[in-house]
């Protein structure tokens, strides 16, 4: 069926949660049905979990036209207690996934090796 995301068993090392928060990051201005796509979810479960972040604090919205930009709050503190205890907060999660092409560098042709 078109627009159903892959089912997926066993484990994972992020929650749905930090998957459409990250995609979010990358694209404040992304639709649901791309979010959803991103993170092989259905719209359904992004609404729910859009929902939830606005909800507790960690994202808001404004309307402009037909569609949504979103606002993350980089300083709230992540809700675990192990990493609340800690401080540990949303732009420091965010740091960890960035997709920020531009900080990256090509791999070397030294296998690895340092200079």
């Amino acid at each position: 069926m078109d627009g159903v995301p892959e089912p997926h068993s066993g484990w994972t090392f992020l929650t749905n949660h930090a998957r459409v928060l990250a995609a979010i990051a990358d694209n404040h201005n992304a639709r649901i049905r791309d979010i959803a796509a991103h993170c092989r979810l259905t719209d359904r479960a992004v609404q729910k979990i859009i929902t939830d972040l606005e909800q507790d604090g960690y994202l808001s919205h404004t309307r402009e036209g037909r569609s949504n930009t979103y606002r993350i709050d980089p300083g709230k503190i992540l809700r675990h207690p192990a990493e609340a205890g800690l401080g540990l907060t949303v732009a420091s999660l965010l740091s960890l996934l960035a997709h920020d092409e531009a900080g990256r560098t090509p791999p070397s042709d030294d296998g690895g090796a340092g200079a």
